[in-house]
């Protein structure tokens, strides 16, 4: 009980000691800095234009922001769970099951994922008509779909390549001792998977997170729509400037914490 309770403890010392270097990274405390600058500038009477009018549309850009948070979340949610499936059937002892998993892996991970994005916004009808109700099918719901397909694929990968990591001596080991196979799978190997997989699944993540900006060619407002209409409506070329700046910096600031995390629990899992 003890041994377990001086891991336990351990372990919650490594994944706070992540977030604390996280806070210690230099480009966090640069942009928390500039964050903090630009405000305090934004406030004063000295200010440019272009300065009062970011702070101005900054609201609407936090909102977008949301908007390509909420799609980048639900795309992964989706693809998390169709992918598993597929990942777990890509093992079937069928031939004809593997080899349907295959074609499905293969063509969603070398699709582009604008051409994906585009297709499911045309192809999926504006409304659904379900019992005589007519309900709104919005394009941000075909961009979650769309952003979902290739997930999927890349997490039906990752999670075959988890299961084919763990040493065949575990699962002989296990029926050795009387499990079934679900029991080995759910209390030995998923476990297992699930540590190996999360620093994959967390780049995946990432990747999906930027691909949201594409979302603005198909009517979704979302920062890049909502930085394009601030742009238009100012029509002063160095708000455009600084708005597109801040644009980048907002991705920068969500997506770099997530990269610095995933090489903390690669260090963290390299030798596990």
């Amino acid at each position: 009980m003890a041994n377990e309770l001086v891991l336990n403890g351990a372990a919650a010392h490594r994944a706070g000691g992540g977030w604390r270097a996280l806070l210690r990274d230099p480009w966090v405390v640069l942009l928390l800095a500039l964050v903090a600058l630009g405000v305090a500038w934004a406030l004063t009477d000295s200010a440019p234009a272009a300065v009062r009018h970011l702070w101005h549309w900054s609201p609407a850009l936090l909102r977008g922001l949301g908007m390509n948070v909420q799609i980048s979340v639900l795309a992964m949610a989706l693809g998390t769970a169709a992918g598993l499936v597929v990942g777990a059937l890509s093992l079937s002892p069928s031939a004809l099951l593997r080899r349907l998993t295959r074609i499905y892996v293969l063509a969603f991970r070398n699709a582009p994922i604008l051409v994906l994005v585009y297709f499911t916004t045309y192809v999926f009808p504006f409304e659904l008509n379900l019992g005589g109700w007519n309900l709104p099918f919005p394009d941000w719901i075909k961009v979650v779909i769309g952003l979902g397909l290739p997930a999927s694929a890349n997490v039906a990968e990752i999670f075959r390549g988890a299961i084919q990591s763990i040493p065949e001596a575990q699962w002989e080991a296990a029926q050795s001792l009387a499990f079934r196979r679900a029991q080995i799978f759910r209390m030995i190997v998923l476990p297992q998977c699930v540590r190996r997989m999360l620093p994959s699944w967390m780049n995946l993540y990432a990747s999906i997170t930027m691909s949201t900006s594409l979302a603005s060619l198909v009517g979704v407002h979302d920062l890049v729509d909502t930085a394009t209409v601030a742009s238009n409506t100012v029509a002063r070329s160095d708000f455009t400037i600084l708005v597109y700046f801040t644009l980048l910096a907002l991705f920068f600031a969500y997506c770099y914490p997530i990269a610095r995390w995933t090489r903390h629990l690669e260090r963290r899992y390299a030798h596990h």
